[in-house]
């Protein structure tokens, strides 16, 4: 073996050293640098998404009272959303007050109810219906587009909405109400007729 080869074998020997310490000392480096991994503290399974078919949810609200009722042939939770997706709901939204006042009634034409409950939309065209109670007679709503929050009982739409009341018929562009204090207002473009009583 010539000096140069024994030279040049020592030259290779020592790069290769030199590259085995810099990359044992860089993945040394790393991991007391790089930060600890997440540890996962969920525990049980995963919720999934799952379709439910000719369904009754009910709703309650802090105080155990019920919220919202949905009656429906369809409802879809999609993975990852956790909020519901509803066909064709018929809901009853029951006053949170007064037992003695009759629920609203009605339905709609799609439903969307978020992971708490807390809000409660009713897509497409909605009616809404309560009995007479009292001193009070019967009434009905049709609206679309209607944002409800059923534990706090109240309800909004900005769309066109019809109240029938009794002999009277209101028409305006906009709705607010307050089911417990059986307050309904109506926002803007508003027309009122009065029937006379029939003798």
């Amino acid at each position: 073996m010539s000096v140069f080869n024994l030279f040049k074998d020592r030259s290779t020997a020592g790069v290769i050293g030199i590259l085995a310490v810099a990359l044992g000392a860089s993945t040394l480096l790393y991991y007391w640098v790089a930060p600890e991994k997440k540890v996962e503290d969920f525990i049980g399974p995963p919720r999934s998404g799952y379709v439910l078919t000719t369904f009754d949810l009910d709703s309650y609200n802090e105080q155990g009272k019920p919220a919202f009722k949905l009656i429906a042939p369809h409802l879809e939770r999609r993975e990852g959303d956790e909020s519901l997706y509803i066909n064709a709901p018929n809901f009853v939204l029951p006053s949170t007050k007064e037992t003695d006042v009759p629920p609203w009634t009605g339905h709609s034409e799609y439903g969307w109810v978020n992971k708490d409950g807390t809000m409660l939309k009713l897509q497409g065209m909605v009616h809404m219906d309560r009995i007479a109670f009292d001193t009070n007679p019967p009434a009905s709503i049709d609206t679309s587009e209607v944002t409800a929050w059923p534990k706090e009982n109240r309800l909004e739409t900005a769309e066109a909405a019809r109240i029938v009341q009794g002999t009277s018929t209101m028409n305006g562009i906009g709705m607010r109400a307050n089911l417990d204090t059986k307050h309904l207002e109506l926002l803007d473009a508003v027309h009122t007729q009065y029937l006379p009583r029939k003798r």
